[in-house]
């Protein structure tokens, strides 16, 4: 069965379970158990579930008595303590209908999870995300993988680093980098450190970070008693208690309307705010506190790729000032612009900034930025034509990962439809407010009439143009409301 196919069955039978009051994050809860006891049947020589507790007993159970046992398996893990305790805390059955626990035990049955080459549990989360902000216009999503696997290549995480990500969602970014680390050829000690000290994460909804520790812990991150360290928490309240060697992270967009982090000790008293004194400057926006946010993480020389809207890119204010720090204090030396159309929400123009973080001095730490543009005369969409990794295949080539100081412009005066292109620290300075949205490719749609998109994908565009004025709106009545 095609990852499609069991996507497709999976979400029939979700809608089937609403007829009984079942809410997508509460069957996505149930499916998250389900999965877990399943997976971990495909891998007993791994895994010692506590007795009772496998994949075999809970299926071998009468449509009568299904519901209570699953139950009971439920319970016994929480009270196991070490990561299965971290899992399954608070876990309950919510699927009542005990004909239909077992269909659904049944459909997970016949499929062999683990044996996929895609991450099939993080293609069902992601998808059923985009069917809930669908329906309830929530808006989430979560990083695509082609643009994770293009990270993790680029930045090239190594055996021994301690890896972060303050907002790790389910942990695609801590899978990508498991999986690229996994390709080396590992000591016992390196496989240890992986293992248990690799891995730091925040993640605020309680939920989300139960699906990121079964997703390490199916990896073989952590063990029955020792888990990875994943605050279920806000980052930027918990601050930086210990350094790290590599972030990389997609933060939350949006606008904060309370709690503003700030740098000024008289304000943080005030209701709403909480102190950074390691950060630059104070910020309602929460892209540009949690870039402030990822510098401060990092070692010196420590490094980090962030998934990050334009307006981070442009806004003035709390934004030149970043910018301007950014440049000084790390060496800002790519950065990737992303085409619309690959995140389940409307109206996300995203970048991936690339960055160092170096000891201060009277210079700035950097020296020119190189732009890779995937974005002009690029159309992608999350169903009809999804970005896959094939995609950002130039761009890493392009990157020199081994070696950065060999890279080479695409763009020339012969060729004006390169997308590679540098601009030194002086040309980005002395542009209005530090502006770094830069584009230099024509816009082929601006002029071509003959050559117009299908009318879906042009609604779609007007709404994701829509989408994103709204969001800069949201944006300057934010840093309104804090300048008053």
């Amino acid at each position: 069965m095609t990852t499609n196919t069991l996507i497709a069955k999976i979400w029939s039978f979700c809608d089937t379970l609403r007829d009984d009051g079942l809410g997508y994050n509460d069957y996505l809860e149930q499916l998250t158990y389900l999965l877990f006891l399943k997976m971990a049947d495909e891998n007993l020589n791994e895994f010692n579930l506590p007795a009772g507790c496998n994949w075999q007993s809970l299926k071998s159970q009468s449509k009568l008595e299904i519901g209570g046992y699953y139950e009971e398996i439920l319970n016994k893990l929480a009270e196991s303590g070490g990561m299965l305790k971290r899992i399954f805390a608070g876990a309950q059955n919510k699927i009542h209908d005990s004909a239909k626990l077992e269909k659904l035990i049944t459909l997970i049955d016949a499929e062999d999870w683990t044996s996929k080459d895609v991450d099939i549990k993080g293609e069902i989360y992601e998808s059923l995300l985009q069917k809930n902000a669908e329906s309830s216009g929530a808006g989430q999503y979560f990083t695509p993988r082609p643009v994770i696997a293009a990270m993790v290549e680029c930045t090239q995480p190594k055996p021994n680093e301690t890896i972060s990500d303050p907002s790790c969602g389910t942990g695609g970014f801590f899978l990508g980098t498991i999986n690229y680390i996994n390709q080396q050829k590992l000591t016992e000690t390196q496989k240890k450190f992986l293992k248990f000290d690799a891995f730091h994460g925040w993640e605020i909804e309680k939920s989300t970070a139960r699906l990121c520790l079964m997703n390490l812990f199916l990896h073989g991150i952590g063990d029955l008693k020792e888990t990875p360290d994943i605050e279920v928490t806000d980052s930027l309240k918990a601050g930086v208690k210990k350094k790290v060697d590599l972030v990389l992270a997609n933060p939350p967009f949006g606008i904060s309307s309370s709690d503003i982090p700030t740098n000024d000790k008289k304000q943080a008293d005030k209701e709403g705010y909480f102190l950074r004194d390691d950060f630059w400057v104070t910020t309602s926006n929460k892209q540009l506190a949690f870039l402030q946010h990822i510098v401060s993480m990092l070692n010196q020389n420590g490094r980090a790729a962030v998934v990050l809207p334009d307006n981070v890119l442009f806004e003035g204010g709390a934004g030149e000032t970043i910018r301007k720090k950014l440049l000084e204090e790390t060496n800002l030396h790519t950065i990737l612009r992303l085409p619309t159309g690959i995140f389940y929400a409307q109206g996300v123009k995203a970048n991936v900034l690339f960055l160092e973080k170096k000891p201060k001095t009277d210079d700035p730490a950097t020296k020119e930025i190189w732009f890779y543009d995937y974005r002009t005369n690029i159309r992608h969409t999350p169903k009809k034509n999804p970005l896959r990794s094939e995609h950002l295949k130039d761009f890493v080539e392009c990157y020199q990962p081994n070696n950065i100081s060999k890279r080479v412009e695409t763009w020339s005066e012969s060729n004006k439809n390169g997308r590679w292109k540098k601009f030194t620290y002086e040309e980005i300075i002395s542009r209005d407010k530090t502006n770094l949205d830069i584009f230099w490719l024509r816009d082929d749609n601006l002029i071509d009439l003959d050559n117009l998109p299908e009318p879906d994908e042009l609604i779609d565009e007007i709404i994701e143009n829509i989408q994103s004025a709204l969001d800069s709106f949201k944006t300057i009545k934010g840093n309104l409301e804090l300048n008053l």
